[in-house]
């Protein structure tokens, strides 16, 4: 069963967010760790989200402004190793508190707080009115990137931020999308590598199925999304994602999943 609600999430999430270049790895995330433990979930997300964009980097990669690629890049990779030193340090912390529901009992963990509080905030500045109004000149671009490298590497969490900065800059569609999914890839890649450590004790081999079943359902998505490109916007992906987001949230901080 798990199979199918992940392979489905991956496919229409990768179709969703294909123009709007965030929202794969943070509705993702959320529906791995209902099977797995979160740093796990957010591990195996961040190899769903690293190969779904390497295809996409064969289809629009082209297009990637390099001067952006640089003054955005670098600072994400290096915040990239803290956030994800981070999340492994606070995934070995006790739980905060446990309390009962319906006969129930859930606990509430600290790695779990601190994400659901995350996505309460960017599905809250995804909407908000002034957030569409913000402008972001390049010299702000090397902030922007340690800002979404850091919560890339403790959240899986990049996308929202990426895109606040990049879409104001000044970049052609084409360019902004591709430059994106370059960014995007290359902080996958740095946090995945400080997530290995954990692979082998989750087991991951025993999972090798799911994963690539989830890989090639994002895929998939992704083909389609750059065939649908003009005739989604961007803000009809903003506002879905972030209702998404909000939803999860609360149920993710509130230990029920």
């Amino acid at each position: 069963m798990e199979i199918v609600i992940i392979c489905l999430a991956a496919f229409f999430t990768a179709i969703l967010t294909f123009f709007s270049g965030f929202g794969l790895g943070t509705i993702l995330t959320p529906v791995f760790a209902i099977f797995f433990p979160v740093d796990i979930a957010i591990a195996l997300t961040g190899v769903v989200h690293f190969t779904n964009n390497l295809f996409k980097i064969t289809l629009v990669g082209k297009n990637t402004d390099k001067a952006v690629l640089l003054r955005f890049g670098i600072p994400a990779i290096l915040a990239s190793f803290a956030g994800a030193w981070l999340l492994l340090r606070i995934t070995d912390m006790p739980s905060l508190f446990n309390y009962h529901l319906w006969g129930k009992e859930y606990e509430v963990m600290p790695v779990k707080l601190v994400i659901a509080v995350l996505l309460i905030v960017f599905s809250l500045l995804e909407i908000a009115p002034s957030m569409q109004r913000l402008q972001f000149n390049r010299n702000k671009l090397p902030l922007g990137g340690v800002l979404s490298g850091f919560f890339g590497g403790l959240t899986g969490i990049q996308g929202a931020i990426r895109s606040a900065f990049l879409i104001k800059s000044g970049l052609s569609k084409e360019a902004y999308i591709a430059t994106g999914v370059v960014i995007a890839s290359l902080v996958d890649f740095t946090r995945l590598s400080v997530y290995s450590s954990r692979f082998k004790d989750a087991n991951l081999h025993e999972h090798w199925i799911l994963i690539l079943s989830a890989v090639s359902a994002a895929i998939l998505g992704a083909f389609i999304g750059n065939k649908l490109l003009r005739k989604v916007t961007l803000r009809f992906v903003q506002v879905l994602v972030a209702i998404l987001l909000f939803l999860i949230a609360i149920v993710l901080g509130a230990g029920i999943i």
